[in-house]
């Protein structure tokens, strides 16, 4: 395969996103908040505002398992005492 590029073409410099990489749930330890997360959107038309306890639950177990990095909730969308 060849990449040569014509005149004009500029070349494609990937950006990394501004987080990082969002490691894998390879052990299924959050499997189980993502199913009800997952259900939830199903079960309201993917109308993800109604599903906010079930976000904040798959998001609490992937910061305690060091599967993202631990943020702040108001940094992730929720505002203080809202759940």
């Amino acid at each position: 395969m060849s990449t040569a590029m014509t005149f004009g073409q500029k070349q494609f410099i990937p950006t990394p996103p501004e987080k990082g990489s969002f490691p894998l749930d390879h052990d299924g330890i959050c499997k189980k908040s993502m199913v009800k997360y997952m259900n939830c959107i199903f079960s309201n038309n993917s109308n993800n505002s109604m599903c906010r306890n079930e976000a904040k639950d798959y998001l609490a177990c992937r910061m305690e398992h060091n599967l993202m990095a631990k943020e702040d909730w108001t940094k992730l969308g929720f505002k203080e005492g809202e759940l």
